[in-house]
């Protein structure tokens, strides 16, 4: 796992702009805390921080491959999890290899199928090739967009990064958001390809982006179809089954510590004991790792979207797989700490609204870094197996929008009532949804003879799988980046993905439950009261202490009312929220409170131009 970045010139010679490429580089320092390299030859620029996790020593980046027809160069993010396959079928074909790195086998992939290589990868990826034969750059992301990926076309060329922060230290590109940006980051749609930041693109998943001299051209290699299954259910169960065990024993190979993390609830619990019984074959004991906060086993009080604290089942997991586990326990100061909250928008470029679930998730990875490099999460499996409350609420089924956004303003409220008026007026989030949604179900096939019925809820499915997740995923990526922790998702595995989404509804929830499938597949590795238990969402703090902590911060920015911060947010609005009773300080006015502090300090730290017009 490792930050990426690069800079394409047909116009100038880059190899006079080192200084230029080294700050671009070192931006994602975090990313990649064991080595730095670059690269540069006439019109091309790479550079690569390296989080070195398999060939430690062989896998330094950029790597260079010389043909008679010119140099291959590359920087690479991520896993390819069937490198060893690659690597023997390359080998057939007369490739020698030099190191035991799975970039080298995806470099040599090039150089034989040029980009249709991305088609015969099993894993999460991002990389740039650029292609001296042809003075072209290929730029080719990963199925699920598991791993970020960011360019920025320019009048004689491109920028590209793993993050926003490596392309936007070149002084090409501008710190500068829209009402366009704004709109894409204040409602959780994930637009595809959209970068937020003005004149900034993301690479599609699935997609390959080439630039040459003639411009910028882009291919889909992979995308999420509909087919008949014809399987049933018991011959569906086992192979669901099958597919985990060969994923989770591909994505525990490393060369370097490895964990899982648990959080009590049937996806991170099946994988972990999948894991467990795995690693005992060879002698080993997994390692595990929880979330949890001070008093809250003690204190928990149920709600709608949490019926039962994590940490018993969590334990229950870790007894019966006999794993080596730990619970990280957070306190409501460390949550609200303004330093947190400012290596949180550091980390995601953007202030992305997530509040103390950010923050909890960058502590709880910078606790894990400290005894492992890679851990394993069951991020995505809800999504794959329909796992969220909306797939069973009938309003959430019958509504014209994305599904989720229904039960988030049910349970959440709405943070943008903070907003100023004239502000929010101006952004119109509900047209800007529609035109999302009606965009988003346009292009989902329906087999013949479908149900109505059925085909909402392959509709929902694909939403989720093609923008919902792709949120969480960029959470999770940045969260765990920023602190050297590369997170691999095996329920992300696209063999799995488009197995389970052609599932008809019937199949996926076949006891009337949510993940029926997955519940099956993985019953006879899970503890009954994990089996039993009903899904429970990512944890987020019930401390009063952590309200108020946000008051008094949010009391000190009212106290300086030039700050820009009150371009966008209403300030009587905030001082409600602000002066509140902590004991019933609403989701809505806590989620408020949050969004505005990320604002005003994401604004002091990038200094953008904002574009209200």
């Amino acid at each position: 796992m490792c930050g990426i970045t690069g800079w394409v010139s047909f116009d100038r010679d880059l190899t006079t702009e080192a200084t230029t490429l080294h700050a671009m580089t070192e931006t994602m320092a975090c990313r990649g805390p064991d080595d730095r390299g670059t690269w540069s030859e006439g019109p091309a620029a790479l550079g690569h921080r390296r989080l070195a996790i398999i060939d430690l020593p062989g896998g330094r980046q950029p790597m260079s491959l010389d043909t008679p027809e010119g140099t291959l160069a590359m920087v690479y993010s991520g896993e390819a999890y069937n490198f060893t396959e690659l690597r023997r079928e390359l080998e057939g074909r007369g490739h020698r290899f030099r190191t035991d790195s799975d970039t080298e086998v995806v470099l040599h992939g090039y150089l034989e199928w040029g980009d249709a290589v991305a088609e015969r990868l099993n894993g999460m990826y991002a990389f740039a090739v650029w292609d001296g034969r042809h003075d072209k750059l290929v730029m080719i992301r990963d199925r699920m967009g598991i791993k970020p990926f960011y360019y920025y076309p320019t009048p004689d060329g491109v920028l590209f990064g793993s993050e926003p922060k490596a392309v936007l230290a070149n002084p090409l590109a501008r710190r500068r958001i829209t009402l366009d940006g704004l709109r894409e980051l204040l409602v959780m749609i994930k637009t595809p390809g959209h970068g937020i930041w003005d004149g900034m693109r993301e690479v599609e998943p699935g997609t390959v982006v080439t630039v040459d001299r003639s411009g910028l051209s882009t291919r889909v290699y992979w995308r999420l179809t509909t087919r008949p299954h014809t399987d049933d259910r018991d011959t569906t169960i086992a192979t669901v089954r099958s597919l985990l065990d060969d994923i989770v024993r591909r994505q525990l190979v490393a060369d370097v510590p490895r964990c899982t993390l648990l959080s009590g609830g049937l996806d991170s619990s099946a994988m972990t004991a999948i894991a467990a019984r795995q690693l005992a074959e060879q002698g080993e004991q997994v390692r595990s790792f929880a979330v949890d906060f001070v008093g809250q086993a003690d204190n928990f009080v149920a709600d709608e979207l949490r019926g039962t604290p994590d940490t018993p089942f969590v334990h229950d997991v870790a007894k019966l797989a006999d794993t080596d586990h730990q619970d990280i326990v957070l306190d409501a100061q460390s949550l609200a700490d303004p330093a947190v909250r400012e290596r949180v928008i550091r980390a995601r470029d953007l202030p992305a609204g997530f509040g103390d679930m950010d923050a909890s998730l960058l502590l709880l990875f910078r606790a894990i870094r400290e005894k492992s490099t890679v851990a394993l999460s069951g991020e995505s499996a809800d999504e794959v197996f329909g796992g969220y409350l909306q797939f069973f609420d009938e309003e959430a089924r019958r509504a014209d929008t994305f599904p989720w956004l229904v039960g988030m303003s049910r349970h959440m409220g709405d943070d943008t009532d903070v907003l100023r008026a004239d502000f929010t007026k101006s952004l119109d989030l509900e047209g800007y949804v529609a035109d999302g949604y009606r965009t988003a179900v346009a292009g989902i096939d329906r087999l013949d003879g479908e149900s109505d019925f059925e085909y909402r809820m392959r509709q929902m499915g694909h939403l989720h799988l093609t923008r919902f997740v792709r949120a969480l995923l960029d959470r999770k990526d940045r969260m765990s980046m920023a602190v050297g922790l590369e997170v691999r998702v095996p329920f992300c595995d696209h063999r799995l993905v488009e197995y389970v989404y052609n599932a008809p509804w019937a199949l996926k929830s076949f006891d009337g439950r949510e993940k029926s499938l997955l519940r099956e597949a993985a019953a006879d590795v899970l503890p009954r009261s994990v089996y039993d238990r009903v899904k429970s969402p990512y944890p987020s703090t019930q401390d009063p202490q952590y309200a108020r902590a946000l008051q008094e911060q949010a009391k000190e920015l009212l106290s300086r009312p030039s700050h820009r911060v009150f371009d966008l947010v209403d300030r009587d609005r905030l001082r409600q929220a602000a002066e509140r009773e902590a004991p019933v300080c609403t989701q809505a006015a806590r989620r408020g409170l949050e969004r505005t502090l990320d604002l005003a300090r994401w604004l002091e730290v990038y200094d953008p131009e904002v574009v209200l017009s």
